[in-house]
């Protein structure tokens, strides 16, 4: 009988042990607390403020002390980072149309109609960037109806509004990056005049032939040699 219930302590001490492990593993592992270690490992703090699509494994936040935003995806797989300063604007497209949009440079363009939606509910991030130029969050689908987590089509619409003035205060308070102005050419010096190089006589020997010493006319000895020593 002991050993009987020594058995079924041990088991139920297992049993909890493997639960308790399984939630916590659980808790580690949920999409939206993996999306917020990604941004705070991008951006170096915690994210404020932050947006999370739950059940699509995308989000989006910013960290207004350095100037920075990040985004990730893939559920925290794969992050990417900007500057504020990059960011142009962000839209608001329901279903297949363009319902709201707040951009540099021109007014903000409200949400007017407040329709239900039947395809989705999406922001758009668009980035002065030629490589990744945007970044869209869904933060509606029609899959998403009766499912733990996911936004009412009403709720996404309050939500996406809300970013589009959050978006707009951003926008104001961090002007673009001024473009690189290309370094001026550097133009190359007038090509300078050389003299042209004096005209000189053709080259001579150095002095004149006179012919050999023996050759005298004055000293020339003829004759006999020993006529000449009398």
């Amino acid at each position: 009988m002991d050993e009987a219930a020594r058995l079924i302590t041990l088991l139920a001490l297992a049993g909890g042990a493997l639960t308790l492990l399984g939630a916590v593993f659980a808790w580690f592992l949920d999409e939206t607390r993996r999306i917020r270690r990604t941004l705070r490992l991008a951006l170096g703090a915690e994210p404020e403020p932050w947006l999370a699509a739950c059940g699509r494994g995308v989000g989006i936040g910013f960290n207004l002390a350095t100037g920075e935003l990040a985004v990730t995806w893939d559920r925290g797989g794969w992050r990417l980072g900007y500057a504020i300063a990059e960011l142009i604007g962000v839209e608001l497209i329901v279903d297949r149309r363009v319902a709201a949009r707040a951009f540099r440079g021109e007014p903000r363009r409200p949400l007017d109609h407040l329709d239900a939606p039947q395809e989705r509910v999406r922001l758009r991030f668009v980035f002065d960037d030629p490589g990744r130029p945007d970044f869209d969050i869904d933060l509606w689908r029609p899959e998403d109806v009766g499912r733990r987590g996911r936004l009412e089509p009403e709720e996404a619409l309050h939500e996406a509004n809300r970013w589009l003035a959050r978006i707009e205060a951003l926008l104001r308070r961090h002007p673009p990056r001024p473009a690189a102005i290309p370094a001026p050419l550097a133009l190359a010096p007038p090509p300078v005049a050389r003299p042209a190089p004096a005209t000189s006589p053709p080259a001579g020997p150095l002095f004149e032939d006179a012919g050999p010493p023996w050759d005298d006319d004055e000293d020339e000895i003829t004759g006999d040699p020993e006529d000449a020593i009398t």
